[in-house]
């Protein structure tokens, strides 16, 4: 008798709900216990006993306040019509750290890992400082052609956060490619399985935005199996909907930062076939700008970190905010890919950018706001 369970849980923020994922490798039952509750994953009553990705919804207040979960696995041995027959459970206690403190917030940020799994590990955990939110922000596999290239953003965070503290996860244009890419709303957190959402963590509130591909619906290199075009309009009226709900979004007591999470930095200046959706993206950054004013942005996508000033060489159709691009993608001297990602420290008026490899600090600059 085995634990099905392998990975540490993957506490996931959307809205004002953790999605608690975790990853079942044999059928089994999986809850989870916070206090005297227990939340189940079921559909409309029928808990959900198939291998993969189990997401169980809790809501954050309620983990807040708890401080640990406890998550129970019951392996299914025959899911028969009548009396169905499972293993005694396995019960896994985890504590759990909200963000409490309004200042010295570590947010670590990982995008355009394309596969590097250890690699991305062992940068989160270079930076030295205990994380209070990881953020993984696109293209951690370079494809969805397997099952496993879909869970390798919750085997990052297995190791980096322990299940101990919340996270953010959003889609890179390359997420959007291969066999399994259509089944990413079911395994990747989301607003009623809407890749783009707001959120709060504590003192911050942020809106994820997803640009979907890089390139026009039409490019051959698709072949006709992506309608971005579209779905970016379903964002539009989803930022707008936000302004409009303000007292209830970014205006809420207790909001002290205000971010933007994007896997493409949307305002860079951008080369054919790249340059698409002006218009919409121009429209995106003045909403933001001119309502929600964010203290910055956080965007991967190009390999090169960076910070971006508005006016910036990089800005072409206005940015919202300070553009934080906070990965970088280079080759070493035997040409083998080295990996950056940033952490970021949050405090009053300003934020403290660092950006590291696995085994060296590149650079660092203050971001004000």
């Amino acid at each position: 008798m085995k634990n099905s369970v392998k990975l540490n849980p993957t506490v996931c923020i959307v809205g004002k709900t953790y999605q608690i994922i975790i990853i079942s490798e044999q059928d089994a039952l999986i809850s989870v216990r916070v206090g005297d509750k227990v939340y189940y994953n079921h559909s409309n009553g029928i808990r959900i006993s198939s291998a993969g990705v189990h997401k169980i919804f809790i809501p954050a207040e309620v983990l807040d306040k708890e401080g640990k979960y406890t998550v129970i696995v019951q392996n299914m041995i025959e899911r028969l019509p009548y009396f169905p027959k499972s293993e005694p459970a396995f019960e896994t206690t985890y504590k759990f750290k909200p963000i409490n403190k309004t200042n010295d917030i570590n947010i670590y940020h990982l995008a355009d890992v394309h596969g590097e799994l250890q690699q991305a590990i062992d940068v989160a955990k270079y930076c030295g400082k205990e994380l209070d939110l990881l953020i993984m922000n696109g293209d951690i596999v370079s494809a969805s052609d397997t099952f496993d290239d879909i869970i390798l953003c919750y085997k990052i965070a297995s190791e980096v956060t322990k299940g101990e503290i919340p996270c953010i996860i959003s889609r890179g244009n390359h997420d959007l490619r291969g066999f399994c890419a259509e089944k990413l709303a079911k395994c990747m957190p989301g607003d009623a399985e809407k890749s783009y959402y707001t959120f709060r963590a504590g003192c911050i509130w942020g809106i994820l935005v997803d640009t979907g591909e890089d390139k026009d619906d039409d490019c051959p290199e698709y072949g006709g199996t992506v309608c971005c075009h579209d779905f970016r309009l379903e964002q539009e009226k989803m930022i707008q909907n936000t302004i409009k709900n303000a007292e209830n979004e970014y205006e809420q007591e207790g909001v002290k930062y205000k971010v933007v999470v994007s896997h493409v930095p949307f305002t860079f200046k951008r080369m054919e076939p790249f340059d698409i959706e002006r218009e919409l993206y121009s429209n995106w950054s003045k909403l933001i700008k001119d309502n929600i004013k964010p203290n910055f942005m956080l965007c991967g996508h190009t390999h090169r970190a960076c910070i971006s000033k508005c006016g910036s060489e990089y800005d072409d159709l206005g940015q919202p905010c300070t553009i934080i691009v906070g990965s970088d993608v280079s080759k070493d001297e035997n040409e083998k890919t080295v990996l950056a990602g940033a952490l970021i420290t949050i405090n009053d008026g300003f934020a403290k950018v660092v950006f590291n490899t696995s085994n060296e600090i590149l650079f660092e600059e203050i971001v004000d706001f």
